[in-house]
């Protein structure tokens, strides 16, 4: 049993050692500040708007980094949550009249329930059959969602999601600046809710599954259990982030639940850099900043210059955006013990 314990901690401790290094306690509590003050600063810096799809989006692929960067599984079905919260939230919003951020708690609930029985079919397969299996799932949400067309709209989506909160109703639907504080709360408790996951002894056993499930099996860890466990919690944030983009727009459409939707937040993912959490909203911010300028500018061929641009990135910064950065300071702080020997 004594030995059984000792190989255990050496798992979870060599697993803990997630893809970007172990940060000292003051740096990292630097690094937050300089984001929570980035985060409140944006809508200052840029169009309102615009910085609350930077954060929407940023939190959806959070969600992501979850499976693929945490548990080392891959979902081409995610616009599923995200769109079902959408949905949701514009239904409860529009029809109860409650505040929104209640709306977006009973959104994010519902992507939750959907992703039991998806998570508990998708997790018995590994590798691509998994993101088949959730891709599978997603569109058939979206043929529910395009028929169901007196509940969503159908093609025409849900129109006219009110931004209510109580006496400040008026002044967050004057204007969008105000909106973004009134929500931002929300984006912190999903970013805070993954930052725990992945900081936990749960945490270190996803790592563990992602990098041995066969070890982590012996070991006694009910490997397919853990899968559901962080699926369900993936697809919570990822509702919240849709319930959030849903709002903000006053509308949800069939578009976000389409196949694309899944494959761009996997793109920005990756592209941030995937096990790190940093990741999701660096690439967020490039790419929602990049499309924004290219729409502006009234370019038709949008997808061609992203496209291109994302290729390039990708072959440049191998471990994405944060993992690069990380790596290049890491040889600048190592640069000066190599020279000492």
């Amino acid at each position: 049993m004594s030995a059984q314990l000792t190989e255990t901690t050496r798992v979870q401790t060599a697993a803990s050692a997630a893809p970007d290094r172990k940060l000292n306690p003051l740096v990292r509590a630097g690094l937050l500040l300089v984001a929570l003050v980035a985060v409140l600063a944006l809508p200052w810096l840029i169009y309102p708007p615009v910085a609350m799809d930077i954060l929407a989006w940023g939190l959806f692929a959070i969600s992501i980094d979850l499976l693929l960067g945490f548990t080392g599984l891959l979902s081409f079905g995610h616009a599923m949550f995200w769109g079902t919260s959408a949905y949701v939230t514009g239904i409860i919003a529009i029809r109860s009249g409650l505040p929104f951020p209640v709306a977006i708690l009973g959104g994010a609930v519902v992507a939750m329930i959907v992703a039991v029985p998806t998570g508990y079919l998708a997790v018995r397969r590994t590798g691509i059959y998994f993101a088949m299996v959730t891709l599978a799932f997603a569109q058939m949400i979206y043929f529910i969602a395009n028929q169901a067309r007196d509940l969503t709209g159908g093609e025409n989506g849900l129109q006219g999601i009110p931004k209510n909160l109580g006496g400040l109703t008026d002044l967050i639907n004057r204007d969008a600046f105000y909106f973004y504080y009134a929500a931002l709360p929300l984006i912190l408790l999903g970013a805070f809710v993954a930052w725990r996951t992945v900081s936990s002894p749960f945490g270190r056993v996803l790592l563990a599954i992602r990098d041995n499930p066969a070890r982590a099996r012996a070991l006694g860890y009910d490997v397919e259990r853990y899968k559901i466990m962080v699926f369900v919690i993936s697809a919570g944030i990822a509702g919240l982030a849709g319930g959030v983009f849903s709002v903000s727009h006053g509308f949800a459409s069939l578009q976000e639940l389409i196949w694309q939707t899944s494959g761009k937040v996997v793109l920005i993912t990756v592209l941030g850099g995937i096990g790190t959490l940093w990741g999701g909203p660096l690439g967020a911010a490039v790419v929602v900043l990049l499309e924004d300028q290219l729409a502006s500018s009234g370019f038709n061929g949008i997808g061609i210059i992203t496209g291109t641009i994302f290729v390039l990135i990708v072959l440049l910064f191998r471990k994405g955006i944060w993992g690069t950065v990380a790596d290049l300071v890491e040889r600048i702080r190592n640069r000066p013990a190599a020279r000492g020997k």
